[in-house]
């Protein structure tokens, strides 16, 4: 809503068409392109980025949002389901990613960003499936940006702490969950100001510090900060 309403050209992508039409009536005439379909087909990344580029008849940023946090426990018995999961939160936002950078590198600029996740600081017994995907995708844009630092290309990795959202649902939530409306707002502040790497909401950019320095004893030892 936040770009919509400043003027900018929009294209979406997305997987329920049911919500993408209600998003694409709240945004109105801003949007001049959108698309639903299975994002873990990577195989069609890159035409869908060309349709888009088409579409708008160029592109100074980009927001991959995707994500899916899955069942931990089937993760850890069925291999396909972990594939699925892992293709979900990495291989298919690299795909996205991969066509993207090609063209923002030829252009000479541009801003990436990508949803991420606190999950990848450390892996916990809850969901540490869906955090080594975040993780890896976290590796993915460190040495993305600085592939195309002199190219003039941002890239930017927001890593969002919990946030109530349909993803989210059902799951207790705390004084540290955010809320999606000032989680929106700074993901586009982050991109805008050039920040590299942004915690959603900032306060976990502490408690993830905190909890990337414990010993592995102490973390072990307190189940609240293991996710046992």
């Amino acid at each position: 809503m936040v770009c919509a309403r400043r003027g900018d050209r929009l294209y979406l992508f997305g997987r329920n068409p049911e919500k993408m039409q209600a998003l694409l009536q709240q945004l109105g005439p801003a949007v001049i392109g959108h698309e639903c379909g299975d994002l873990d087909q990577c195989e069609k990344a890159e035409a869908r980025v060309a349709r888009a580029m088409e579409c708008l008849g160029g592109l100074d940023r980009a927001l991959i949002a995707h994500g899916y946090l899955g069942d931990q426990a089937r993760s850890e018995r069925e291999v396909v389901y972990a594939e699925q999961v892992l293709t979900t939160n990495f291989t298919s936002a690299v795909a996205l990613l991969m066509p993207l950078a090609t063209y923002c590198e030829r252009q000479g600029h541009g801003h990436l960003a990508v949803i991420t996740s606190v999950a990848g600081e450390r892996g916990r017994p809850r969901n540490y499936t869906y955090g080594a995907a975040k993780r890896g995708l976290s590796c993915y844009l460190e040495g993305l940006r600085s592939r195309l630092y002199h190219a003039g290309v941002r890239v930017h990795n927001i890593k969002l702490g919990p946030v109530d959202t349909p993803m989210s649902a059902g799951h207790p939530q705390n004084f540290l969950w955010g809320e999606k409306r000032a989680a929106a707002r700074a993901i586009v502040n982050a991109m805008e100001r050039r920040w590299h790497v942004v915690y959603v909401p900032r306060t976990w950019a502490l408690v993830m510090c905190i909890v990337r320095a414990l010993p592995e004893f102490v973390f072990q030892r307190f189940a609240f900060l293991a996710g046992k």
